[in-house]
């Protein structure tokens, strides 16, 4: 379901906006595209972050692990 919402947007970023609307039948299609896109940007830095901070707290346990397997290597 759409709602009709108005936002204010500065006379830069409406020109732009229209310079790169290409494909897009309309700047509001244009603009929740890249709304989309811009939220799924978001969402990808927050699981980052999340899995940094559990590799954080394991950074150990984890760097011990690896120091182990690595003393099984055999010189070359």
């Amino acid at each position: 379901m759409k709602i009709k919402t108005s936002i204010t947007l500065s006379d830069e970023i409406l020109k732009a906006i229209d310079l790169h609307i290409g494909a897009y039948r309309s700047r509001s299609e244009f603009l929740e595209t890249a709304a989309r896109f811009f939220i799924e940007q978001l969402k990808k830095k927050e699981a980052e972050q999340r899995d940094l901070e559990i590799i954080n707290k394991n950074a150990d346990t984890l760097n011990s692990e690896a120091d182990d397997v690595l003393g099984y290597q055999i010189p070359i």
